[in-house]
């Protein structure tokens, strides 16, 4: 029956594109519009939660690491489950109920935090799907928590205004138990078997060596059968759900999958105008061909403006997406202040939060979401449906650009500033407040080359303090009167004209 239905997918998707007016080709994808949506979002919420947070260990790629013969993960499941043939990855699934998850109260805290679209993961790599699916059984209606995780969450989602999207990271479920072919596993002699997918033993020598191959367009290729998989999962998920972004993983970014990408692609782009309303698609690397996606770097930024928007996907906790016992969690100023950064740069900040395995949002998790929330109810205008500006920002401190170097930068100081724009309105975020209560803005120095208008008026966002400025060669100098004791940023709102 799944195989029927697998099939009866794909030349759906045949018929749609066939008769859609986008195609399965660059050229004609890259006439998609932006959603305006997303470019005035700016901030929102990813939730990685799924069958690894059970054992909660490692990380998110528990399923993978159990796996590799001495990882931390391989010795600590023989310690605390026995053999991997006496308890696979599989039997974590019934331990996966989930019962306490509440997708109202979850929400209501995403709302709270300020985010304006959220992103649950639809399936992970260790392939079990958070919804209800015609092509699989090892999805959260049959198995675990028996309950459609992401139906719930779309409806609260949807009902409280924010925009509802979903991520796909099936495309590395083929080799992402690869592992389980070099020992006594219990999986070791399968061909294809759910949730393992292939476990084609690539990549098996652990995360440190791995990079380089699973990031080489040309390293080997996906079978068949997984892509027109992967095709018709996309499809259903999009179809059952209608998200409003889809975000893909990275190994979509190897050659076979380029057909199948373009063929997604013009699937979606199609049914959202039969939908009546704009989607996205994220991507890593050079998986699509530019403007016809959204770009997105992994825990990383740009150290300048990139006229196409983009997106930072980053998480709450430093070593993990999921959630684990020792989480080391970030502090809510820094990514306050990253956020602010991001979108100096035209790009959106997707910031993850990782549930427990009873569906229940940790206290630190909590309070840091309620700390960016509470910032954001001050500043927000700063943020939401706003423009890059001229230039994004001044001050000593860089930031390194490129996947992984969140948590690199040195801190930032008070002469740090960026800079958004909503006519007539420039947004000055001053990163981090000078003891001596005085700034100055090089950038909107008298007959400064990327400002020379008028400035009629100048408020500081969320304090009362009365200010002075003037204006000369140097720089715009803003002397606030009495004293501003706080480690956030610090947001000035000048009117032009």
């Amino acid at each position: 029956m799944i195989e029927k239905n697998r099939a009866e997918y794909l030349q759906k998707v045949k018929d749609v594109i066939q008769k859609g007016k986008y195609k399965d080709n660059w050229e004609s994808l890259s006439f998609y519009p932006l959603p305006q949506w997303y470019e005035k979002a700016k901030f929102g919420i990813f939730i990685h939660w799924g069958v690894y947070s059970v054992p909660a260990f490692g990380n998110e790629w528990y399923a993978r690491n159990m796996y590799l013969e001495g990882s931390k993960e391989y010795k600590h499941h023989i310690e605390t489950y026995g053999p991997h043939k006496d308890f696979k990855y599989e039997d974590f699934i019934p331990l996966f109920k989930g019962e306490k998850f509440c997708a109202k109260t979850w929400v209501e805290l995403f709302k709270k935090a300020g985010a304006k679209f959220v992103m649950p993961v639809a399936e992970h790599h260790d392939g079990f799907q958070m919804y209800d699916s015609d092509l699989s059984v090892w999805n959260s209606v049959q198995k675990g928590p028996k309950r459609d995780i992401l139906g719930e969450l779309k409806n609260e989602i949807e009902k409280e205004g924010m925009v509802f999207t979903a991520s796909s990271h099936r495309a590395e479920n083929f080799w992402f138990f690869g592992g389980s072919r070099s020992f006594d596993s219990g999986i070791q002699s399968m061909e294809f078997q759910e949730p393992y997918g292939f476990a084609m033993p690539l990549f098996t020598k652990g995360d440190a060596d791995m990079d380089e191959g699973t990031h080489d367009i040309y390293s080997t290729p996906a079978s068949k059968e997984h892509l027109e998989d992967w095709l018709a999962r996309s499809c259903e998920l999009v179809d059952k759900y209608e998200p409003k972004a889809v975000w893909f993983d990275w190994w979509i970014q190897n050659k076979s999958f380029k057909p199948y990408l373009k063929k997604f692609a013009a699937y979606y782009y199609n049914r959202s105008i039969e939908w009546g309303h704009e989607v996205a698609i994220n991507y890593k690397d050079d998986a699509f061909a530019y403007n016809t996606a959204v770009f997105d770097i992994e825990r990383g930024q740009l150290s300048s403006i990139r006229p196409q928007f983009w997106q930072n996907d980053t998480a709450i906790a430093k070593n993990s997406w999921g959630y684990t016992e020792n989480n080391d969690f970030k502090n809510p100023v820094d990514i306050v202040s990253d956020l602010i950064d991001v979108v100096s740069k035209n790009g959106s900040l997707l910031l993850n939060v990782g549930p427990k395995a009873d569906g229940s949002i940790g206290d630190e998790d909590r309070e840091i979401l309620e700390r960016i929330g509470d910032w954001l109810k001050i500043n927000g205008e700063s943020i939401y449906d706003t423009k890059y500006w001229v230039r994004f920002g001044e001050g000593p401190t860089e930031v390194p650009e490129g996947s992984f170097t969140d948590v690199n930068r040195e801190p930032f100081t008070s002469k740090d500033i960026r800079f958004t724009y909503k006519a007539p309105y420039i947004y000055a975020n001053v990163l981090s407040w000078p003891e001596n209560n005085t700034v100055q803005i090089k950038s909107l120095k008298k007959r400064s080359s990327c400002f020379s208008g008028h400035i009629e008026e100048i408020e500081i966002l969320g304090f009362n303090n009365q200010l002075n400025y003037t204006q000369d060669k140097a720089g715009l100098s803003i002397k606030i009167e009495g004293n501003i004791q706080t480690q956030y940023p610090v947001c000035f709102k000048i009117k032009i004209d």
